[in-house]
């Protein structure tokens, strides 16, 4: 008789020195459902599936695919068991191509050499069939990162998956890309696949979930249909307290004009002729579909891509910010999007991670001066809240949220006025996301002035006193966040210029 479940985790514990992640943990999947896995930043999710995929040996618990026991040896292993993994952070060979990113490791062959026609037909037959607009032989890193994430989906596929896990697949997306993401979640749900969908975005939970998990502390809290939930409900049981406002009030208003952006553009095509001006103590978000430009504005104001033509001016001063060194001496800093591509060294600690953007201020004759990096670190993690055992912990064992907060304390020891902020909660749970929003009301509060790139239409109008759009590398219209509609910002966003 068909078991209910297609996969069981039963009684999961894992314990780590001074640390049990996991506890008691229960995970049952059904089959052809989306089950959405929930919790704050911290709750034990990535610790589960790591269990669940061989990276991590269990301590007790056992785990059931389609009636049988099985204990993977690694990722490999579950793939060959068709459970596989889409993950937040896109681990891909960027100089090669598509079709080898989605085929890597199991080529097709043809004697003794790799049969590329073969390899091409597969990978267009998979991509067609999921709708997905790319050429499989272009190279992975031309790629925008929302179509980077439709390629690991495709690779997901391409294994005959009976079980995907879905690691934060929206956070880099748009709300076009989302459509296009959740037609693709219905058609292998139509056709008996199961996915374990991990996300902190509840409007997607309560709109595709067929169950929904929730854990907190390392702890199962609760398994419900997605009918008997709201995002309340669910917000109250993530972080077990009542969160009324999702978004933090703020008094504080902006001040004068103090940086000028005219005739912007990239050297290469990437934008053009972008204008707009931030005030002091000011949050201006910036819009846009992917493909519109919003992160290589930010890059090129920082110094990242090289400017073609146009002018950045700094209270009455224009300046160049050829490299990021000296857009940092400028009073600019910049938290990236893919924090673990380029945001973080993983295997140092919060310490080297946390100064090694300030390293000059803490020399003295050549050496480090340790107990000034040691008390400023404390400072740091203590003013923004990060959760860690000790600021010697390598950073790439924090949870998302808390690796977030660590480089955004990086760039506050370097005392910047302008804060270029890339999709800085992307990934990261409500409680983690509210205590961000926090720190930005008290940055502008102190003086200081942020420009935020979001792909979430609420966090835009919750968090913004302005709102910028940008169309196909074009400035297409500023709004006041207050008083736009969500039509508004879609209908600038979609505008051909």
């Amino acid at each position: 008789m068909l078991s209910e479940y297609v996969l069981e985790m039963r009684n999961i514990t894992k314990t780590f020195p001074g640390v049990k992640a996991l506890d008691d943990v229960t995970l049952k999947v059904r089959h052809g459902t989306v089950h959405s896995l929930m919790g704050e930043n911290g709750a034990g999710k990535s610790t589960l599936m790591k269990c669940l995929f061989g990276i991590y040996g269990l301590d007790s618990g056992e785990i059931i695919l389609e009636g049988e026991k099985v204990s993977f040896a690694g990722p490999v292993d579950a793939l060959r068991s068709h459970v596989s993994m889409v993950h937040q952070e896109l681990n891909q060979v960027l100089d090669r191509n598509i079709m080898e990113n989605v085929w890597l490791g199991r080529f097709p062959m043809k004697g003794l050499f790799v049969d590329h026609q073969k390899m091409y037909q597969d990978t267009k037959e998979i991509f067609d069939d999921l709708q997905i607009p790319v050429d499989p032989r272009a190279k992975t890193g031309s790629l925008q990162v929302a179509q980077r994430q439709m390629v690991e989906i495709a690779k997901a596929v391409s294994y005959d998956s009976k079980v995907i896990v879905m690691d934060e697949p929206t956070s880099s997306l748009t709300e076009n890309e989302v459509e296009h993401l959740f037609h693709i979640i219905g058609r292998l749900r139509e056709r008996g696949v199961s996915i374990i969908y991990i996300s902190h975005k509840m409007e997607e939970i309560l709109r595709i979930s067929d169950d929904v998990t929730v854990m907190r502390d390392g702890r199962w809290v609760a398994t419900k249909p997605k009918e008997e939930l709201t995002s309340e409900k669910i917000i109250q049981m993530m972080v077990g307290r009542e969160l009324k406002e999702r978004y933090p009030k703020r008094d504080t208003k902006s001040g004068e004009v103090i940086l000028k952006v005219e005739n912007l553009s990239s050297l290469t095509p990437a934008f053009k002729d972008v204008n707009f001006e931030l005030r002091k103590g000011e949050i201006l978000g910036i819009s846009g579909l992917v493909g519109a430009g919003r992160t290589e504005v930010l890059e090129t104001m920082f110094g990242i891509r090289a400017k073609g033509s146009g002018t950045i001016t700094f209270r009455g001063k224009t300046v160049e910010n050829k490299t990021p060194q000296e857009a940092m001496k400028n009073g600019f800093a910049m938290l990236t999007e893919e924090r673990r591509q380029n945001g973080i060294f993983a295997d140092l600690s919060v310490s080297f991670n946390c100064i090694i953007a300030n390293l000059d201020i803490y020399k003295k004759h050549g050496l480090l001066n340790n107990a000034l990096i040691d008390k400023e670190v404390q400072e740091t993690i203590e003013k923004i809240h990060v959760k860690t055992s000790s600021p010697k912990e390598k950073i790439g064992n924090l949870s998302g949220g808390n690796q977030q907060k660590v480089i955004l304390g990086r760039w506050l020891l370097t005392n910047p006025e302008i804060l270029l902020l890339d999709e800085p909660t992307r990934g990261i749970d409500v409680g983690a996301k509210y205590e961000i929003y926090q720190l930005m009301n008290e940055l502008v509060a102190e003086g200081k002035s942020i420009i935020m790139v979001s792909s979430e239409m609420p966090e835009l109008f919750g968090v913004c006193d302005r709102i910028m759009v940008m169309s196909n590398g074009h400035f297409s219209g500023i709004f006041d966040a207050k008083e736009v509609t969500q039509y508004q910002i879609m209908e600038a966003s979609a505008k051909f210029i």
